[in-house]
């Protein structure tokens, strides 16, 4: 099924991006659920902001994509695959950048930050998206970040280790399965 002229990035077999997007983030809060973890969609948004020379803030609010009562955990999730011909899909790419800074900037202490994302496998490199992102991206994830691969398949999922993680709030945080390390 070709995609038609007018919506060339959209997802081959899917009824819209918004759509994939939503479904993944119903798996995302299917699979934590299994975890133990209770997460709702986002709807206030947790304050954000970086103090200025005067050590003053401002402050704005952030909706990540899911988030727990107790605005302890928070989720951004991503259903982004390499492009069909096994290239970077570049402007998705910056979207995780962008949700990496969006991390940094949340001003609550003690909060546990994930990235989910969609595992999928690059037929050429044999390297997930994920693997590509921290392998090459790894200076732009705050060191308090979980990384995350969801495989929509097996509805099972992975977390991955960016770097050594110093001990701190997260030491008696679930660990949904032993985690799998990334080459930088």
């Amino acid at each position: 099924m070709k995609n038609p002229a007018n919506k060339p990035n959209q997802r081959k077999g899917s009824r819209s991006n918004t759509h994939v997007g939503k479904e993944f983030e119903a798996s995302a809060m299917r699979f934590f659920e299994s975890q133990g973890i209770h997460l709702h969609k986002d709807k206030e948004g947790i304050e954000i902001g970086v103090p200025n020379e005067k050590k003053e803030t401002t402050v704005k609010r952030h909706r990540f994509d899911l988030i727990d009562d107790e605005k302890q955990t928070i989720v951004e999730c991503k259903a982004h695959t390499w492009t069909e011909g096994t290239n970077v899909p570049s402007a998705k790419i910056t979207a995780w950048n962008a949700a990496m800074y969006f991390f940094h900037l949340v001003r609550a202490k003690n909060v546990r930050k994930i990235m989910f994302v969609q595992r999928d496998l690059n037929k050429k490199t044999k390297k997930t998206l994920a693997e590509y992102y921290i392998r090459l991206h790894s200076h732009l994830i705050p060191h308090d970040v979980e990384f995350w691969e969801y495989d929509i398949d097996s509805k099972s999922g992975r977390r991955l280790i960016i770097r050594e993680q110093k001990s701190g709030a997260f030491d008696n945080a679930p660990p949904f399965g032993d985690p799998e390390r990334i080459r930088l």
